[in-house]
């Protein structure tokens, strides 16, 4: 990877293109991934590189569904196996939750790649590896699922993933959350909760709130679903944006 000095104004970035890219290389992302990271990029870039109070409020009430699920499943595909292997091992450690694998653009070589870098980064169970099942309404290799897996959840955590396994994973009855950093994505509008923020920061902090509120009683956790309003957080990360906008134009001028 570049050596890329810390001082550099846009190192958290630059980093993660470093990742991705690096990614491909090892063969765990497509070459379909380096645009999707492109785009991510950019709205992350519109809303300051910085995680927005809405964000931490999605953060939030993610953490306290994915506590109340009897059966939470974590999804894993190229690009977050890249950026956030780790942390998402992390996540399945505090939940004590397996991870899963699942691709859009799969082959076998590619899923045993993940699956491997998952138990390497000290996963108890990863997997996507032998799919048993197909999700409903989906015609690609990202209906393939396991049962005990991603199949059989009732809140599922699908990180960087498109709107049409969204909307499937939905009309089987799941409550969905998605990391997404563009507020206006098909999967962004049909998500249960909607993280509008990048992945590198998101997954820490919602291991860190799945930490906090583990603590707290079940009715406790449903008051803070029951008041979370994905529509008014999406909005709020629109108007994020605006104003960040509106910030850097005045900057720029006076």
């Amino acid at each position: 990877m570049t050596d890329i000095p810390k001082s550099h104004p846009r190192y958290a970035s630059l980093v993660a293109r470093e990742r991705v890219t690096e990614g491909v290389k090892m063969g765990f992302t497509s070459s379909q991934g380096l645009i999707a990271q492109g785009r991510g990029e950019c709205f992350d870039y519109l809303l300051g590189e910085r995680t927005i109070p809405s964000a931490r409020a999605a953060t939030r009430a993610a953490a306290a569904l994915l506590l109340l699920a009897e059966h939470p499943a974590l999804s894993v595909n190229g690009n977050v196996a890249a950026l956030v292997a780790e942390e998402m091992v992390a996540l399945a450690d505090a939940l004590k939750i397996p991870l899963e694998v699942n691709l859009f653009h799969r082959t076998e070589e590619r899923v045993k790649k993940i699956a491997d870098l998952l138990r390497e980064k000290g996963a108890k169970e990863a997997l996507g590896e032998h799919p048993d099942i197909s999700v409903p309404g989906l015609d690609h290799a990202r209906a393939l699922a396991t049962r005990g897996g991603i199949y059989d959840s009732d809140v599922v955590l699908i990180p960087l993933e498109d709107g049409d396994r969204c909307e499937a994973l939905l009309a089987m009855g799941k409550k969905v959350i998605a990391i997404d950093l563009n507020p206006l994505s098909r999967t962004a509008r049909k998500a249960t909760v909607s993280i509008v923020d990048n992945i590198l920061r998101a997954v820490p902090h919602l291991t860190e709130q799945v930490r906090q509120l583990s603590e707290l009683h079940r009715t406790d956790l449903e008051m803070i679903v029951r008041e979370y309003d994905n529509e008014k957080v999406l909005r709020d990360a629109v108007q994020e944006i605006q104003d960040h906008l509106e910030r850097q134009f005045k900057k720029d001028t006076n």
